[in-house]
């Protein structure tokens, strides 16, 4: 039997660092962002191929 997901909810924690840090957290939010975009797309995807069946 198929499973339909109606809601989904992510929470994230962001901690903001100081003036120093921003450069290492820079890269570490790109990746994050880049993680996000990548499950965001996966999930539509998953979408349409259910519409499509």
């Amino acid at each position: 039997m198929p499973i339909e997901i109606k809601e989904l909810h992510i929470k994230i924690n962001v901690d903001e660092k100081t003036a120093a840090a921003t450069t290492a957290s820079s890269a570490d939010e790109a990746k994050i962002m880049r993680a996000v975009s990548e499950s965001v797309e996966q999930a539509v995807n998953i979408q349409q191929r259910k519409k499509e069946r």
